[in-house]
């Protein structure tokens, strides 16, 4: 199989089972922050995560961890 394009990539990701799509996405965001931190983020919705950051710092406790929420949303589909 040779590169893909663009649109093929595309399409053969979203024929993938959910969980593996998860999974994917997952990897594919933490390259792009890896790889450039903040790179390209509007404003509006860097605000939106900034508020979440505090949210989340003004309550260490709450929230659950990912592997909960993963299986929470993957039980739901």
């Amino acid at each position: 199989m040779g590169i893909l394009t663009l649109d093929q990539l595309r399409t053969s990701a979203l024929e993938l089972p959910a969980e593996e799509r998860w999974d994917l996405a997952q990897e594919i965001w933490q390259s792009l922050a890896a790889a450039e931190p903040g790179h390209n983020l509007p404003d509006e919705l860097r605000e939106i995560l900034d508020q979440r950051i505090a949210e989340d710092d003004s309550d260490p406790e709450g929230g659950s961890p990912w592997p909960e929420v993963k299986q929470r949303i993957l039980s739901s589909l």
